[in-house]
């Protein structure tokens, strides 16, 4: 899953986030059918932000800022899952499935003194295919603890107690046949063999600690801060953003402090850091692990951020050996998420998507997405998920959800198909600006009109009417069909606009020309 929307929060936290907090009593687990929450069935998705892809045979499921969707004839027709509790909630953070079992993370944030913080507002569970579903909240121990206890062969391990839902978001998710496990910053691995009714800590090795077993004589304590007002050490490997599970006994667990397996469901773990090997992963902050098969070889791509040492680097780091040595690509590139393509990679990165036929050795990269059909374009080149479906792969960022062919006949990225959330117009007079208000430095503006078949000029002015920009001037564009024309928030001259109203002009050959308005608020 993609967590650029939440690193903030995970790398600033401080240990008051987890001190223990009122917290909402644990609820019995509460179901729901989709039908009953379905938004609707539509020609677009449901949200133009996207951080988690999954397909399964002919359907594509999309996690993103509105709920979920999915569709089952490659983005024709859509059906929503959201509006209503608890769909309605700001994010799914994380999709993933087994068989017909699904699990997705919900998540929000909260203002605080340390600015926005991510907060987990628990998982939902479908056990057939995603008709229905069941609601369980963020896990978490009861209020009135500070810490407990966890029996680990013969040793005893102090764990903090986590009472609050700030920071205990959950990041990632991987399903097996017997478990599921979900990765969190503040609450750490946990494993549920129940479906859910009950989530239990994982224990990983702390920071000082490359291997941990049950037969082993430990001492240690399970914290993601330093408590020592509890008696509570600290480990960076307690902290978890990723988890990946190869088969129902391996298991690959990305934390700050490294990349942690397990061959025997999650029970004895072995931890590769920065730190540890002589070729070793290019840093500790590990946000994203998969894998597939190249020439008969299991490949292991993580994506890995520099922690703590000044000499890590952000970088793709991949073990042909399950752990033993690894190496690095992409150096300097944030990574947040991959596909796969039998033995192709594809990598979503905040510099654009790349793509790698030779097992990392080389890559090609694109950061420009036009859709030459529709006229879109997708206005932000970080890309957070990526997935193959036969030879259509499918890229999420957040300005839009695309795909390209991958195959002998097409070549990645010859032409791309942009898919975009958008209010349908009722006709040809409608016309409206989004996101408003909007702020140029972080966005762009779309101007969403319809055209009877004539000629288009857009202009934009300012409050007094003065002349700011022209969009477009005597543009051809099809009739009946909707358009979004992009405003970069600059003048004529290439100038940034001040903070105000402004007014856009949509005018077609002779007819009366539609106005609407957008705020900028930078």
């Amino acid at each position: 899953m993609h967590i650029a929307r939440f690193i903030k929060g995970m790398i600033a936290v401080c240990a008051c986030a987890l001190l223990p907090a009122a917290a909402h009593a644990q609820e019995y687990p509460a179901s729901f059918d989709f039908r009953k929450t379905v938004a609707g069935e539509d020609d677009r998705p449901l949200s133009n932000s996207a951080v988690d892809l999954l397909v399964r045979g002919d359907t594509l499921w999309v996690a993103g800022g509105k709920g979920i969707d999915r569709t089952e004839d490659g983005g024709a027709t859509w059906t929503h899952y959201g509006g209503l509790e608890p769909f309605d909630r700001e994010d799914i953070a994380a999709l993933e499935a087994h068989g017909s079992t699904f699990w997705a993370s919900l998540a929000g944030s909260e203002e605080s003194d340390q600015g926005s913080l991510p907060v987990g507002l628990g998982l939902v569970r479908s056990t057939d295919n995603g008709r229905t579903w069941t609601h369980f909240e963020q896990p978490r121990e009861s209020e009135d603890m500070s810490t407990y206890e966890i029996t680990y062969g013969s040793n005893t391990i102090a764990a903090l107690a986590v009472t609050t839902d700030i920071n205990n978001i959950t990041y990632d998710i991987a399903v097996t046949g017997e478990a599921v496990f979900i990765a969190s910053f503040a609450g750490g691995l946990r494993r549920s063999t129940d479906g859910g009714q009950t989530f239990e800590p994982v224990i990983l090795p702390p920071d000082f600690l490359d291997r941990i077993a049950p037969e082993d004589t430990l001492d240690f304590e399970l914290s993601p801060v330093n408590r020592p007002d509890l008696g509570l050490r600290e480990s960076l490997n307690h902290r978890v953003f990723s988890v990946h599970a190869m088969s129902d006994d391996t298991i690959w667990v990305g934390t700050a402090g490294g990349i942690n397996l397990s061959t025997d469901g999650g029970v004895s773990w072995r931890k590769f850091s920065f730190n540890n090997q002589t070729q070793p992963i290019s840093g500790n902050f590990v946000v994203a692990i998969g894998d597939n098969m190249i020439g008969g070889v299991r490949h292991v791509w993580a994506a890995t951020v520099n922690a703590l040492n000044p000499i890590e680097f952000r970088a793709v780091s991949y073990t042909t050996d399950m752990g033993e040595s690894w190496q690095t690509a992409l150096r300097g590139e944030f990574t947040h998420n991959f596909g796969f393509k039998d033995e192709v990679v594809y990598a979503a990165t905040n510099s654009g998507i790349y793509r790698s036929d030779d097992g990392g050795r080389s890559w090609i990269a694109f950061s420009r997405f036009v859709d030459a059909a529709s006229r879109q374009i997708s206005a932000d080149e970080r890309c957070f998920a990526a997935v193959s479906q036969g030879d259509r792969v499918w890229v999420a960022n957040s300005d839009g959800l695309m795909y390209t062919e991958d195959s002998d006949e097409s070549f990645f990225g010859t032409r791309w198909t942009i898919l975009r959330a958008a209010q349908k117009l009722a006709s040809v007079e409608e016309v409206y600006a989004y996101p408003n208000p909007f702020a140029p430095d972080d966005e762009v503006c779309r101007i969403h009109y319809r055209t009877g078949g004539g000629s288009v000029s857009i202009k934009i002015y300012d409050f007094a009417m003065m002349p700011v920009r022209t969009l477009l001037r005597n543009a051809s564009r099809a009739p009946d069909v909707e358009f979004d024309e992009v405003w970069d928030g600059l003048n004529d001259n290439g100038e940034r606009v001040a903070n105000g109203v402004y007014y856009i002009e949509v005018s077609e050959g002779d007819q009366d020309p539609r106005w609407t308005k957008v705020v900028v608020l930078q």
